[in-house]
């Protein structure tokens, strides 16, 4: 039996988080080659991208009350060898509704194999008492540009879209495969109920989890329309303020566990959340281009640790079983990065993108107001 506190677990996890990070960035580059080959419309393709989110949504609730009962495990198995089995297909469908069931399915395995991972990272963590959460998520990110580099050179050298894809979901199951015997069984499942509805301080965490997620999806979607809108850049350089963003948030989780340990999950929730805001505030606010556009970089520091540290104090909770409470945390933080973008666009087409963008700050404002709320005292 493997002990939970142990190099082997610790990067059974990093490589689940990795798997997850590679798997869904993969398929990015793939989204032009699959509407040329379906001949859809932009309209037509977002219903059908529509399909991954649903897939995710839907199986993170099941995902959880399996991992409850059966450990995380099997589902991380299963989560990412359906994602390096279903992304070949992707590559393949030569029909809306043939895509469609594809993108459902590799949204069930990443949505499954999202909760279970972090599960797992709440148990190892756990054993090893010390932060380590932000470190695991951190390879996720990594793993998202590795995933997209490598299908995009891939395809850059004319290789095709399947024979990438197969690559690439290669290289998946070597990541699956290494972190199988090091993963940890289920020894003590939780014996609740097989469903709890969330509440009490599961409802606080998985709310501030869905505005941290509509931050960072609104972001993605809308920041390069912001930023040539504001004339802070050429069309051209729009995606330089993701850029930005991604990047200092991979830089701060890097380095979060070390934080987190000095300073503790109260005060990186205070601080990040009152950080991530004022990126807001210097993006918005500043005229000169340079220091508008470090505005990112603040956003993306200060938000960097925010969603570990929710899914850490979701670990230890004891209102709910821990599974069922990661399980509800990502389930709303997909649906604030799924939904949320929409919100903003419908915000933004009343009152303009700017003041949508400042009412993303306010809801930011959440986080430090509630940390004392969700953290113990000793945090």
């Amino acid at each position: 039996m493997i002990s939970a506190d142990r190099p082997e677990t610790r990067l059974a996890t990093r490589l689940a988080f990795l798997a997850a990070g590679f798997g869904i960035a993969s398929w990015a580059p793939l989204v032009p080659f699959a509407k040329h080959r379906l001949g859809v419309d932009d309209g037509q393709l977002g219903l059908l991208l529509l399909c991954l989110g649903m897939g995710s949504v839907i199986s993170m609730p099941l995902t959880g009350i399996l991992s409850a009962r059966f450990g995380s495990k099997p589902i991380i198995i299963a989560g990412g060898l359906g994602l390096a089995l279903v992304l070949p297909l992707l590559s393949l469908a030569n029909a809306p509704w043939i895509l469609g069931l594809a993108l459902l399915a590799f949204g069930a395995s990443l949505g499954s194999l999202d909760v279970a991972m972090n599960v797992h990272a709440v148990d190892v963590e756990r054993a090893a008492n010390r932060p380590l959460m932000s470190g695991f998520h951190a390879l996720f990110s990594v793993g998202g540009f590795a995933g997209a580099t490598l299908m995009t050179l891939l395809l850059s050298f004319h290789l095709g879209a399947f024979a990438s894809s197969l690559l690439c979901s290669a290289l998946l199951l070597l990541a699956i495969a290494a972190a199988w015997p090091r993963l940890l069984r289920a020894t003590n499942a939780e014996e609740g109920p097989l469903f709890v509805m969330p509440h009490g301080i599961v409802l606080v965490l998985a709310g501030l989890a869905a505005i941290t997620f509509l931050a960072e999806g609104a972001i993605l979607d809308w920041s390069a329309l912001l930023i040539t809108d504001k004339a802070l850049v050429t069309k051209a350089q729009g995606g330089l303020g993701y850029t930005l963003f991604a990047s200092a948030m991979t830089v701060g989780r890097l380095g979060g566990d070390a934080i987190t340990a000095r300073i503790g999950d109260r005060a990186a929730l205070i601080w990040g959340g009152i950080i991530a805001i004022s990126g807001f505030v210097i993006l918005l606010l500043t005229p000169v281009p340079f220091i508008a556009m470090a505005g990112f970089l603040f956003i993306g520091l200060g938000a960097s640790n925010v969603v570990p540290v929710l899914f850490r104090q979701a670990g230890s909770q004891r209102a709910m079983p821990a599974a069922l409470a990661v399980a509800a945390i990502t389930t709303t933080g997909y649906a604030g990065i799924l939904l949320g973008p929409a919100g903003v666009g419908f915000v933004a087409k009343g009152v303009g993108l700017p003041i949508a963008f400042a009412m993303l700050a306010v809801l930011l404002c959440a986080v430090p107001a509630c940390a004392r709320l969700v953290t113990p005292r000793s945090a």
